[in-house]
């Protein structure tokens, strides 16, 4: 049995036990997925990739006391997940450069490519201001596509906990980000005031969800 055909289970043990191939073998299978999840946690390359290496330099040195109590690829991603809250933590805050506004005579292309960029930064610098426990969540649930079993897996804590996060860092994603809906409406004005036949609350603003399995 080769490294290429053996499961990930099998590629750990044989790492634990001193096979100098194994863990290149399972970081080449998970890399990438592994990669996708630190940037859309950190929305920085670099930050990203320092915090990958971390992650496998974790796993590499933790791996003799993988237990088998979870599949390897939910260990992988909580150890990339951790990695990536510590860097949360411990950087510090970076302002924001603003995007020029588009001039009349740009191409309509052009125009509307600046407006999605400008738009994902507006819902990333959002997302950026929830609390870690409540960001954390969303960005694996509503971003990243996984199950709330397998958030709750990943982040370590109750199904339960993963779905009121949720529902707090939505509302006030909503109250950041009802303006996109509206784009006309004074973004000051209650939506109430803006639209008296609309119902009272804010609607839950999620980013589009990307499905497991899909680009990736």
């Amino acid at each position: 049995m080769t490294a290429a055909t053996s499961s990930d289970a099998e590629l750990i043990a044989a790492h634990a036990a001193g096979d100098p191939d194994a863990f290149n073998e399972l970081v080449r299978r998970h890399r990438d997925r592994l990669w996708a999840v630190a940037l859309r946690t950190l929305r920085d390359p670099e930050e990203a990739a320092d915090a990958l290496q971390e992650a496998f330099i974790s796993a590499f040195r933790a791996a003799g006391s993988f237990r088998a109590e979870s599949q390897v690829t939910t260990w992988l991603h909580r150890i990339v997940v951790n990695a990536c809250l510590d860097r949360i933590r411990r950087r510090a805050a970076r302002p924001t450069v603003p995007l020029p506004e588009a001039g009349p005579g740009e191409p309509v292309a052009e125009r509307d490519a600046m407006a999605d960029r400008e738009t994902r930064m507006i819902v990333s610098e959002a997302l950026s201001s929830l609390p870690d426990e409540q960001r954390l969540p969303i960005v694996l649930l509503d971003v990243e596509g996984y199950s709330v079993a397998e958030t709750a897996k990943l982040l370590g804590i109750a199904e339960g906990t993963v779905k009121s996060r949720c529902a707090r860092g939505r509302v006030k994603l909503a109250k950041l980000l009802g303006h996109l809906r509206n784009p006309s409406a004074d973004a000051n004005v209650p939506v109430e005031q803006a639209d008296p036949g609309r119902r009272s609350g804010p609607d839950p603003v999620t980013v589009r969800p990307k499905r497991r399995g899909e680009g990736r």
